[in-house]
């Protein structure tokens, strides 16, 4: 317990800019500055360090770049690897673990240990990793890398301890799966074919053991060559050189039959008693042509065989296609005796897995379902009905059906709103699944004792909004609603905008939620917010327009005697922009050249339309087009339901919209916003038709580089379509600016190398806004005002008919270079003064007030912070009536870089919440006794202060620095530079602990935490490496010590930042390992046992072991121990509370050593018993000998 006393400088204060810019505003962390008074601020702060801990908790949606796929039969457990190196592993819902390989190398197969909670991954870099699953965060074994021979196919047989390892040469090598060592047997592929063939095999494409007996290893090349190895007698017992490449062999469950599936779309199945030939050829969809030739077919890629005691057998298979059928989607097959199932799917299949009941392979197998992973979702098909109905998936796989372009998380949320949530979204659900249960019911989870009510939004390309109950560290989907039925559907080409817009017009870029009113906003890309009610009812309604011109006129001519009071320093109109209210848009409007003007993007619904229950819209606003050119994004946004307002801004400028009389209260450019309290001192500028001199520069130093406003890239839509592959277009789009750098593609160029655009900028005095990024080089103004302002996404990361090419799309995802042509190359641009961050909230917009009235504070991106005054009627009818008027700015106060947050504490340190509106429903039947009122909460900050006397404290922070002022005498009490190398992306003012801190995320990828009000670091973790623009959009922090953001285009990555949860993680983790009896083989019979080949005495231990085998060679394979559990539980440790944990970590590496010890006991036993043996050897063969023998 820290108590902090500050000694204020009351009523004596200087002016503002005297204030802010007095040295006594230090840059030291956690500066106070101090003059006497006798008034006192106790402040208790309880956070210290040990309270933070930064950890991963979960992570949902569907796997990115999928790449393999396992089942466990016996504890139904799902595994998927990805090319990323990542695995997940899921069970019943809730029971889903993502772990990842350090090296990052693309996982090639998974193989489960059948009902031992482990699993082996192969991965792209020739290394095979054991994974222990019997803790709820699985942790690597052992790995086994190969040095000589790159890893081509895996086969574990069940209840084997000895993995067979195919590779590209075509050799076979069996790994011992206890140890991670290999044998020292070997199939070379030169002894499994003849020694007269010619050419190599190939590589092994595939590998299983027969069912008739485990002692025959069948042996799948590449070039189309079968080999049954004999795995005693250490020789083939038939080959079979085919024409055309293998993709894949199924047994028959009796071993004597085994199918094919061929390069050619065709399969083959053959019989070992004549494999001189295959038994039956078929090509399931080439038809026979006119001239009497087959179609040519893709390859079948891979093909399951399955047998069923009540109906003829299954073949299952992916490909096979004929080529003449141009856009044909991919498909699964299913064959069934006669019968010919073609499953269509949405996305290229990646791979399908055949679920089975019984786990032996010499069993009837009895498929009941065929697990079926896509490139971008995951579909189970349940095979017991004749329809082949897909079951409902029970995890969240489906975040990405539309690209995410944004994220709010709100934790601890009111407990009535998930379940009314739910109820209305579940009237919405898809029918015609399967009845039957989820076959992947693996694991045990339970609900935690630390959970409360938690909501994720995420906003999507397509205009469409998605609520999901996050609680319990679950995901579930409750609700969705679509902006674009606010909207009538845009006529392509109809206009400039259409042109501009038509491929994501409505897409989604920020929401503003207050859970208490159930009063949401949406702010979309075609600059245009949607104002909505939740209602239990539908409805029929009018939504009604507001359109506003929040661009300044370019016919208006500035004086020099007007640009002395109010100088402009981007655009010249200093007038106030002009808002229109129910302005019929028509799209042949426009002034007489025929250049659009006054006309929004879009054009709202302007009839009565029935509305479901839900979140039912009310109102939309819409910026109109100026002079030819679209209006600039809304770059920040607030909505307050006690106050009745809304307001938003841009770069130039702000408005505030009453929602109750559906007014516009204000709209102004940002320079008017200050009247004579400006802060900066201003050039004055020519007119905007006489733009052609450069030789002006604004506070900043930061020149007007362009002479033609038409050659600006100005819109969000021109950086949207430059996402593009036509690079040819881009080029010519920089070689417009003479300020634009031409960024290198590749993040790891030399970062001592400056562009030569950059380093003549710096040479012309002007502010260098390009900074330098990890190894990368990208414009900070550009992140801010992409983040605050232009909502980047791929364009066709959803829009392609080809194939899906991943890596493409994440290097312009990943890059922050990409974001130049939105707001970065137009430094004109840069210089206007963006409105960042708004807040509504109970203040002291002057020194001397002396009650909190109702305020706007508004943050700008030249780090100028306005506080606003408002005069709201508080009777119900004058507030309906009467005008709500908003005064001159009060308070001016200044921060290092664009504004990003405020948060009001009150004097005794805790968090002030803005007042809000209790919900009530807006179509609910009237009840003439009790007449519906507004019933408002108000947090007043100085209602429990009367020891600390009126005020409360502003917690303001920019991308740079943090400050704490007491209002409202307007000092500063502390102040604390939170980065110089970087900026801050996202800050927040969060609840953690029973306390209060703010959190911020850095552009260098650093989460750290400051303690309130006496801005204390209290946490700094270097947490990603290099931040890209995606997680950058995404991330977000909220209360109780959580965060997230999107890891990828398809998930949500969970974070949490305190040491609590980290503790308690392990307990709101699901269990992967359930302890199951494994299911008896069943009785063969007498007759079947003697006939049906010696399958149980197979021995592989005799055969594989060191004493029958010998060493494999030292440098064919490398054993690496894995130490990432034990390691990763040393960093867990690291925290005050990690006793327990350094206690558990003694036990683990006290149970390693002995089982290491173990190991080199057996070892030691092996070696004495081998010793013994060679010595027996010996004494036989010298008993008889002579001493003259020797």
């Amino acid at each position: 317990m820290k108590k902090f006393r500050k000694v204020l400088d009351g009523l004596t204060t200087s002016s503002p800019g005297g204030t802010i810019g007095s040295p006594s505003c230090g840059s030291a962390a956690g500066t106070p500055t101090a003059a006497p008074t006798p008034k006192e601020i106790d402040v208790q702060e309880t956070l210290v360090s040990e309270n933070f801990q930064l950890c991963k908790t979960v992570r949902h949606g569907f796997p990115y770049q999928p790449t393999a796929l396992a089942f466990d039969p016996v504890q139904k457990l799902l595994a998927i690897g990805s090319r990323s190196g990542g695995v997940r592993i899921l069970g019943r819902p809730g029971v889903d673990c993502y772990c990842q390989h350090e090296s990052g190398s693309a996982v090639l197969q998974l193989q489960f240990l059948i009902n031992e909670g482990a699993l082996v991954t192969a991965c792209a870099d020739d290394t095979l990793h054991l994974w222990n699953l019997r803790q709820r965060r699985p942790a690597v074994l052992h790995s086994l890398k190969f040095n000589r021979e790159r890893v081509t196919f895996c086969h574990l047989p069940f209840q084997s301890k000895w993995l067979y390892v195919g590779t590209e040469r075509g050799n076979t090598h069996i790994v011992n799966i206890e140890s991670f060592i290999l044998s020292g047997y070997v199939i070379m592929w030169n002894k499994a074919i003849e020694l007269s063939t010619k050419t190599h095999p190939g590589p092994v494409v595939h590998l299983s053991d027969s069912p008739k007996d485990e002692g025959k290893l069948l042996i799948g090349f590449e070039s189309g060559t079968i080999v049954q190895w004999d795995l005693r007698a250490k020789k083939a017992d038939f080959r079979i050189y085919y024409d055309e490449a293998i993709h894949s062999v199924s047994w028959h469950h009796e071993g004597k039959q085994f199918m094919c599936s061929h390069s050619d779309g065709s399969l083959t199945l053959w019989n070992l008693r004549n494999t001189s030939k295959p038994f039956q050829v078929t090509f399931p969809h080439g038809k026979i042509q006119k001239d009497g030739r087959k179609e040519s077919c893709k390859p079948i890629l891979k093909v399951d065989y399955k047998t069923s005691r009540s109906s003829e057998p299954f073949v299952i298979f992916s490909g096979g296609l004929s080529y003449d059928k141009a856009g044909r989607r991919p498909a699964l097959t299913i064959m069934h005796g006669k019968a010919i199932t073609v499953l269509e799917m949405d996305y290229p299949i990646v791979e399908f897995m055949t679920l089975c009941e019984t786990p032996y392979n010499n069993e009837v197998q009895e498929p009941y379902a065929v697990v079926v992973l896509l490139e971008k979702d995951l579909i189970v098909v349940d095979l017991t009905q004749s329809n082949y109905p897909v079951f409902e998936n029970p995890y969240p796989m489906d975040i990405h059906e539309s690209p995410v372009t944004c994220t709010a998380y709100f934790a601890d949320c009111p407990p009535d709103i998930i379940p009314i949530l739910y109820s209305i979204g579940a009237k919405h659900k898809k029918t015609g699944y399967s009845q039957k249960e989820w076959p992947v019911g693996g694991g045990t989870w339970t609900l935690g004792s630390h959970t409360y009510p938690e909501i994720i939004i995420t906003g999507h390309a397509d205009g469409s909004i998605k609520f999901w109950d996050a609680s319990a560290i679950t995901l579930q989907m409750l609700y969705k609603m679509k902006t674009s039925k606010a909207f009538e559907k845009p006529k392509p080409g109809e206009g400039r905008a259409a042109e501009l817009l038509e491929e994501d017009p409505f897409a989604v870029q920020m929401v503003s939620w207050c859970p208490q009113s159930r009063v949401f906003c949406v702010v979309g890309i075609s600059a245009h917010i949607i104002l909505y009610r939740f209602s239990k009812y539908d409805a029929n309604t009018q939504i009604v327009s507001l359109e506003v011109r929040l661009q300044c006129e370019s016919e208006d001519v500035i004086t020099p005697s007007d640009n002395e009071n109010n100088p402009c320093f981007s655009e010249p109109g200093s007038h106030s922009p002009q808002s229109h209210q129910q302005h019929a848009a028509s799209p042949g409007s426009g002034t007489s050249e025929g250049v659009k003007d006054s006309i929004p993007c879009l054009k709202v619904k302007d009839r009565v339309v029935r509305v479901p229950p839900g979140y039912q819209a009310e109102l939309v606003i819409q910026l109109l087009w100026a002079d030819g050119e679209p209006p600039q994004q809304i770059s920040s946004l607030d909505i307050n339901s006690a106050y009745g307002l809304l307001a938003f801004g841009n770069c130039n400028g702000l408005a505030v919209v009453d929602y109750l009389q559906k007014t516009i209260l204000l709209c102004m450019s940002t320079l008017d916003l200050y009247g004579a309290a400006d802060p900066y001192q201003r050039l004055t500028r020519s007119p905007r038709r006489n733009r052609q001199s450069t030789s002006e520069f604004c506070m900043r130093g930061l020149s007007n580089f362009y002479s033609d406003s038409k050659k600006r890239i100005r819109t969000s839509y021109q950086s949207l379509t430059e996402l593009s592959d036509n690079q040819q277009s881009v080029d010519m789009e920089r070689s417009k600016s003479p300020t634009s750098v031409h960024y290198p593609t590749s993040l790891h160029n030399d970062p001592r190398i400056l562009p030569e655009p950059v380093a003549s900028l710096r040479a012309s005095h002007c502010s260098p806004v390009f900074y330098l990024l990890d190894n990368g080089y990208a414009s900070r103004r550009a992140m801010l005002q992409q983040l605050h302002g232009v909502t980047m996404y791929s364009h066709d990361e959803h829009h392609t008919t080809s194939p899906y090419c991943w890596s493409e799309r994440e290097s312009r995802e990943n890059s922050f270079s990409r974001s130049r042509s939105s707001s970065v190359s137009s430094i004109d641009r840069d210089t206007k003064e963006a409105v960042t961050t708004l807040q509504f909230g109970e203040s002291f917009a002057r020194k001397s007030d002396a009650l909190p009235t109702p305020c706007l504070w508004v943050g700008t991106s030249l780090g100028v912070v306005l506080v606003i005054p408002m005069s709201i009627p508080t009777d119900q009818e004058e507030r309906m009536e009467e005008p709500v008027t908003i005064g001159p700015s009060g308070a001016v106060l200044m921060l290092k870089g664009s504004v990003l947050r405020f948060g009001f504490l009150d004097c005794l340190g805790a968090l002030v919440q803005s007042p809000y509106e209790v919900w009530r429903d807006p179509n609910a039947p009237e009840d003439p006794e009790r007449p519906r009122r507004r019933k408002l909460v108000h947090f007043s900050p100085s209602s429990s202060q009367d020891a600390c006397g009126e005020g409360h404290l502003a917690v303001l922070c920019s991308e740079r620095q943090a400050k704490v002022f007491l209002m409202p005498s307007q000092s500063c009490l502390f102040v604390h530079n939170i980065t110089e190398a970087s900026f801050v992306l996202r800050a927040d003012v969060v609840s953690v602990c029973n306390s209060v801190c703010l959190a911020c995320f850095c552009a260098n990828g650093h989460v750290m935490t400051l303690s309130l009000p006496s801005l204390r670091p209290l946490m700094d973790v270097n947490y990603l490496p290099l931040t890209d623009m995606r997680i950058a959009r995404t991330f977000c922090f909220t209360n109780g010590g959580q965060a997230l953001y999107l890891s990828s285009p398809t998930e949500i990555q969970r974070i949490t930042y305190i040491q609590e949860m980290c503790d308690n993680l392990q307990d709101m983790l699901g269990e992967l390992f359930t302890p199951i009896e494994t299911p008896e083989a069943q009785n063969r019979g007498f007759l079947k046992g003697f006939f049906g080949g010696n399958a149980h005495n197979f021995d592989r231990e005799e055969l594989f072991g060191e004493a029958a085998a010998g060493k494999a060679s030292r440098s064919l394979a490398q054993h690496i121990p894995g130490q990432a559990g034990v390691e990763g539980m040393k960093v867990a440790a690291s925290g005050a509370v990690g006793e327990l944990a350094r206690a558990r970590i003694a036990l683990d590496e006290r149970g390693q050593r002995l089982g290491e010890l173990e190991e080199r006991t057996a070892l030691m036993m092996t070696s004495a018993e081998t010793f013994s043996k060679h010595a027996h050897e010996l004494m036989l063969k010298c008993k008889d000998k002579k001493w003259y023998q020797f």
